[in-house]
Order: C-alpha cells, then structure tokens, then sequence
C-alpha cells in the first residue's frame, strides 16, 4: 500500500523554493506527497507537481492565543484526516503546533527539520526571552513522540538543543540545508569590467541588511564606478525585524545600491555577480551561499552560527564579525581588489558544494530517514 508522507510548513514560497527537489524524490520514490501550508502563490506549481495541497492558516509573526490554538487544532484534525504515515515539520510554528499534534494523531514517523533558531533566539528583550523559554519547553514536548527525529542545519544549532535537553544525541542529525540543484547552479567564469557585490535575502536588519549598505557607501566612495551593489529580495512585512519600504524608497534614492526586486533566475544574477555578501547576524544553513558556492562566487559572510557553516573561511570566503561595517567594507575591498583570489575562492567553492550540498545527496539523505523511522512502526 502506498505510503502517505505529509510536509507540513509555514508558507507555500518557502515550501518550493527549499523544499520542491525533496518533495519530487519523495513522489518519484512511491509516496503518496501533500503538502500543509499557508497558501499565497505557489497553489499551482504543487498540484502541477502532482502534490495533494492543503490550505493551512499559519501567521508566521501572530501571538494571538486563540488564533494559534486555532492553527494547531487545524494541523491535528488535517493529520487525523490525511492519516499520514510520516510528517515531515518544518519552521518554528509548524514543528512545535504539528510536532503535538503528531503525538495526539498517532502518527507513526516525524521528521523535524530546525531550519535555523531565527528571531526568537537572536533578540535581547525580556518579552522575547520570555517567549523563548515557552518555545523551548513547547520544543521538549515535541520530542516526546515515541519516532521523531531532528535534522539541523549546522553543528550550533544541534548543539543548542542539546544542552538545553530538548532532544536526545540519538535522534539527531546535522544535514547541509535543502540543497542545491548542480545542474541549475553551475559554475560559471565571473564578469569582467565592473565589480557586482551582491546581496540576496529577505530585507530583514537580522540579514545584516544596514551593514551591507553602509558598507557600500564606504566601498562606493573609495572605488567609484569600478564597484556596483546590487540588493535581491523584498521586506518581508510580518517579520519584526523587516525594513519598511519607506527605508528602501530612501535609499533608492541615495544611488548606493541597486535593488532588484524578488527574483526567481538566481542562477543567471550569481553569474553575473563576483562577489556575494551575507553579513547575518544568525542563519540555519542559508542557501543564497551555497548557490553562490555552487556558482563559483567568492563569498563574505559573518562569523556566526550557519554563515560560518557554508564556507571554508580563508578557502572559499571571509568571515567577518556581525555588526560591523568596517570590517565588513575591509573584507569587500580585499576581494574586490583581487580578482585571482576571488577565482581561487571560487573554484574551491563549487568542490565543496558538490561534496556537501548536492540537492540529490540530500534528498537521499532523507528519503533514507523516512524509511528508518518507518521501517520501526511494521
């Protein structure tokens, strides 16, 4: 009989552009694939999939008791309907509201994927910290299911976790993000004439957003025309830390940087960069930098959990610590300046995304899981 597999995630965006190369595998290895989510824009391209989709009300930002409550009685009635044999749970809301549910519904696998700790874990404010501790004991009960299992994106992560006793060293496992598709991202020689920087991200402070620009401006009066910057991404409104558009209108202005919208041909804009930049102040396992990587592109990105995961620091990239323009601009410049080291950088960059964040590897990677967990329940 044909097993069912159920992936459950905040928004349908995120879904296909991390998840899509894994959801196919799984399909193309005889599983029976919906998909949970709050849907906005993706509808069509998951039923073209052949995917079953299910319209989920997630607010990714909303602290609302009852709203919430709502969302995981809504996640528990879909797992008792569906009747899944594994859920895969991915983002903070979906993991925790989905991860309960799971252990309410008595499905018999789960597979959690921590894609990063994010804003809850990154902010200083008592309201915030008060609201991680509630997560964290939330997280507990989660890994309570008798058949869970957690996949992390970087060893920081993991080890967070496993400090604060949410999971046991026996149920997890560090996995290189969602991948990357080799054949879209293929390596490429770098432009000449003009030096392109560019950084792609959501438009959050958190993303190092304002030290990328003022380091522009730095690089921008010491270089000229010979630098460009360019911005790929759009603010990401519900999100607390998001830059407003009135920011962004601002800047257009000053002619620093170059923003180009949300972009769907990432492939062709790194093939058009020489340099990509990531100033983060925390990541699960960001993806911009393993494309960039697959692409051949020198990186700068922070010395900070999942950033300093991606790159070789002095091999394939530089770290810089987060907050800091100076040294941000100084390790721009350096690359900028050096055109042979970047093409070192760069072709050192594809061998280690082949060796580590080939999307077929990874998704075999989890197929593997959803069988071992599986293979426990006959």
């Amino acid at each position: 009989m044909q097993k069912k597999l159920l992936f459950v995630v905040n928004v349908d965006w995120f879904f296909v552009s991390h998840w899509l190369p894994l959801a196919r595998a799984a399909k193309c290895a005889g599983y029976e694939v919906h998909v949970a989510t709050n849907v906005s824009e993706k509808a069509d391209v998951m039923s073209d999939e052949g995917f079953i989709c299910h319209d989920l009300a997630i607010d990714r930002s909303g602290t609302n008791p009852l709203i919430e409550l709502l969302s995981a009685i809504a996640i528990f009635r879909l797992m008792k309907k569906v009747k899944p044999d594994a859920v895969h749970l991915m983002t903070i809301k979906p993991v925790i509201y989905g991860g309960i549910a799971a252990r309410l519904a008595n499905v018999p696998a789960v597979v959690v994927s921590i894609t990063g700790l994010g804003f809850v874990f990154i902010s200083k404010k008592l309201k915030v910290r008060l609201l991680r501790y509630v997560v964290v004991q939330l997280y507990k009960t989660v890994f309570r299911h008798k058949n869970v299992f957690a996949t992390f994106e970087n060893e920081s992560d993991k080890t967070y976790f496993l400090l604060k006793k949410i999971v046991m060293p026996k149920q997890v496992q560090v996995v290189h993000g969602a991948g990357v598709d080799l054949r879209k991202f293929s390596y490429t020689t770098e432009p000449e004439n003009k030096t392109v920087v560019t950084f792609a991200a959501r438009l959050l402070k958190d993303k190092g957003f304002f030290e990328f620009v003022a380091a522009a401006r730095m690089l921008r009066s010491s270089h000229g025309d010979t630098i460009e910057f360019w911005v790929v991404g759009l603010p990401d409104l519900v999100n607390p830390a998001s830059v407003s558009q009135q920011e962004i209108d601002k800047l257009t202005t000053e002619n620093v940087v170059t923003f180009l919208g949300f972009r769907q041909d990432m492939a062709d804009i790194l093939s058009r960069s020489n340099i990509v930049v990531l100033p983060s102040y925390r990541e699960g396992l960001p993806k911009v930098l393993m494309e960039a990587a697959a692409c051949g592109r020198a990186i700068v990105t922070t010395d900070v959990p999942g950033c300093r995961h991606v790159i070789l620091p002095g091999t394939t990239g530089l770290l810089v610590p987060p907050g800091q323009t100076t040294a941000l601009a100084g390790a721009i410049a350096k690359l900028a300046e050096d055109p042979t080291l970047r093409l070192q950088f760069g072709k050192r960059g594809r061998i280690l995304a082949e060796q580590r964040f080939d999307v077929d590897k990874i998704s075999a990677d989890y197929l593997f899981m959803y069988h071992k967990l599986l293979s426990r329940t006959v």
